[in-house]
Formats: structure tokens, C-alpha cells, sequence
């Protein structure tokens, strides 16, 4: 993992040892793709403005999110169906964060246990909730995440219907899970192409289904029963209120891209928002994350912590989104391509990454605590200068 020197180098070796359908699911958006790109190149139209000859002083990485102290300004975003990408791969990515001293949040669509992942990490963590089955099912889930230990809920708004992912469509991702060997068969080449990758899936018990998803009379929600159910799980605004009461603790709202937005979590109750557009796996088209931040960082005014999601790839990344307001940053593909490329040492190598970033670039702005980041860091370039 040493040879990794960017996350982008992870996403190379994830490819190499992942099935197509696999990394895909990884590495895809939805249709055209183009929210997904727009995520990582937001970033690009800010330049940073550095404070020169300044005495060298060793910078502070840490922060409080939701009530946790994290060692990092990140965290590890909620990634579902992680144990395809690594045998017990919520487990492993829970793990990793840990010990980095960051929070790990496990999705509703885990392979793995929620009492196991939380059992994993010696750090915080968050659950993220699904309507999933309907309001039993999901109350059962969160009392049982509650027991458990979790720090916080994410409560995710932005997906109604699952998104249109082509790649998905085109690699079979629906037939591969359908447990019908005969409609499998014309897209089991590429499992057939990666032995390694084969061999650990049916050594971690084959296709997974989703044990903190536990349906009434039927056990734990199948793998195939996936895009059906998101249709029937639409989250209101009024389901924030009951699930808040519920929990009795910290609450985020995921997937907010408007001021609009923003207003009605705080009336909901919300602790906390993330900007998020599900890494422009949903609604394509929309605003990169990162564009929509500075409006909702505004409409909230600082009732609440607010959190970004989407195109983090780089420390300097973190950076930037912390200077245009955002508490802390939740990363997601960055350390699933490590998942993907080497189980949780693949993960420990993409938050390495990312935190000697973090500390590379505070160090040459001049700024020796990330709470003193602000707007005053960046310039947002003009379209001449973001064509050179």
C-alpha cells in the first residue's frame, strides 16, 4: 500500500482486483455522470491564497462533530454493500477509522452486523438510516444501533427511488444478485476474471443480505430486494421528528443541496446537515457538492454543524470545503477504492492520505488549527483561469 501515493493510485489497484460489476458500483454515478465529475472538479475553482514567513508551527487537525471528538477534520462516509468490495468490509473500514482516531458511519445496506462494526472500532460511530421496510423495521434497527453504542444518526433525504447507475445496468449488477443462475450467466465472465476476488467472496459466505434490515416473519432483507424497497422508503420531514424522539440524541440530515432545504432540517431538529448529492449517484445534474455548500452554510447560520459529502479525493480538498464553512468532511469513495484495493489496509493508507494532505496544506497556507480556516484562504478563480 506504500506504493499508493494518491487515492487515485487506489482506485487503480481497486480496478485491478475488483470485478467490473464491482468496481463499477464503486466507481459509477447516475446517468450521464456528470454530477459525479462536477463533485471533484469544484474543487478545482477555488485557488488558495497562502500566508507567507510565517514561524513554522505544528498543525491541529482536530474537530468535534456531533458531539466526538475526531482526531481528523474527516470522517468515513456511510458506503453500502461495503463486504462485496473486502470480506467483512464494514468491519474493516470501522477498524480503520478508529485507529486513525476519525468516526466511521455504517449504511443501513451493510453486510455486516451493526453490533459487529461498532464492536469493531476503538472511535465514534454513526448509523445511517433508511426507512428500509417501513417505520418498524427501521425503529427496530435504530433502537438496536442505540444499544449498541452508535454515536449519531444520518438520516439520508435524497433517495426516493434509487438512481438510474448505466454501468450498473450494462455489467448485469441486477442478474448477478437475482440468485438464478441461468439469468447470471452471461455476465459471470467477469467474476470468472478475477479468481482472488472470487475466492474471498464465497469465503465471507457468498452473496450478502442485509442483516440490520430484519423483516417481519422473513429475517434479514435480501440483497435482489433492494431498488423495490427504496421506492417504499421515502424519508418526510415529519419522519425526522419520530425518528429524532426515537433516538434521543444527535441527528443529521444527509443530502441537502438548497437553503430551502436547510431551513426545514433545523425545524425539524436537525444537529446537523451534510451537503451531499450521494456522489451524484441519484439526481444527475444537480449542484457538486461543494457549489451548493457556501448557500446552505449561509441559510443555517450556524444553528446547526454542517458537513459536506462528494469529491473529496485530496487533503487540499478537505481544506477548502473547511474554508468555505463546513465543520468537517465525510469521504466516501476515497478509502472504499482502498477497501476495494487491500480490505482495511487499503483504508488506512486513503485517511494516511488524506490527513498528510490536510496537515501539507495547512502547514504552506500558514494556518496551524483547521478551526481557524476561513473564506479568506481561497479565491474563486474566473472561467479565463480555471480554461489555462
Amino acid at each position: 500500500m506504500v506504493r499508493a501515493v494518491n487515492v487515485d493510485d487506489l482506485r487503480r489497484l481497486a480496478r485491478r482486483r475488483l470485478p467490473r460489476v464491482v468496481f463499477d458500483y464503486i466507481d459509477g454515478g447516475a446517468d450521464a455522470e456528470l454530477t459525479m465529475r462536477d463533485n471533484c472538479r469544484a474543487f478545482d475553482r477555488w485557488i488558495f491564497q497562502p500566508r507567507n514567513a510565517l514561524p513554522s508551527v505544528a498543525c491541529s487537525l482536530r474537530t468535534s462533530v456531533l458531539g466526538s471528538d475526531l482526531e481528523l477534520p474527516f470522517a468515513l462516509a456511510p458506503v453500502g454493500s461495503s463486504r462485496l468490495f473486502y470480506p467483512r468490509g464494514e468491519c474493516e473500514a470501522a477498524r480503520a477509522a478508529g485507529a486513525a482516531g476519525t468516526a466511521y458511519s455504517l449504511s443501513t445496506l451493510s453486510g455486516c452486523r451493526l453490533e459487529d462494526v461498532r464492536a469493531a472500532t476503538s472511535g465514534p460511530a454513526w448509523y445511517q438510516v433508511y426507512l428500509l421496510g417501513g417505520r418498524e423495521v427501521a425503529a427496530a434497527a435504530i433502537a438496536r444501533a442505540k444499544s449498541a453504542g452508535f454515536a449519531a444518526l444520518l438520516v439520508t433525504v435524497d433517495t426516493p427511488i434509487a438512481g438510474l447507475r448505466e454501468r450498473d445496468v450494462r455489467n448485469g449488477a441486477k442478474e448477478l444478485t437475482t440468485r438464478r443462475p441461468l439469468t447470471a450467466l452471461p455476465y459471470a465472465g467477469q467474476l470468472l476474471a478475477r479468481p482472488g476476488w472470487l475466492i474471498d467472496f464465497f469465503r465471507d459466505g457468498g452473496l450478502m443480505q442485509f442483516p440490520n434490515v430484519v423483516l417481519p416473519e422473513e429475517g434479514p432483507m435480501g440483497y435482489a430486494d433492494v431498488g423495490a424497497a427504496l421506492a417504499e422508503s421515502t424519508v418526510a420531514w415529519e419522519d425526522l421528528r419520530w425518528i429524532r424522539d426515537l433516538w434521543g440524541g444527535k441527528v443529521a440530515v444527509k443530502g441537502v443541496l438548497t437553503a430551502l432545504d436547510a431551513r426545514r432540517a433545523i425545524e425539524a431538529g436537525a444537529d446537523a446537515i451534510v451537503v451531499s448529492n450521494h456522489g451524484g449517484r441519484q439526481l444527475d445534474g444537480v449542484a457538486s457538492s461543494l457549489d451548493a455548500l457556501p448557500e446552505v452554510v449561509e441559510a443555517v447560520g450556524g444553528r446547526a454543524e454542517v458537513l459536506l459529502d462528494g469529491g473529496v479525493r485530496r487533503g487540499s480538498d478537505v481544506v477548502k470545503a473547511l474554508c468555505l464553512g463546513a465543520r468537517a468532511v465525510l469521504v466516501g469513495r476515497a478509502y472504499a477504492y482502498g477497501l476495494g484495493a487491500a480490505g482495511g489496509a487499503g483504508v488506512t493508507r486513503a485517511i494516511e492520505i488524506l490527513r498528510d494532505g490536510v496537515a501539507r496544506t495547512l502547514a504552506l497556507l500558514g494556518c496551524p488549527d483547521v478551526k481557524d480556516l476561513d473564506a479568506s484562504y481561497l479565491r474563486k478563480q474566473t472561467s479565463e483561469q480555471s480554461e489555462v
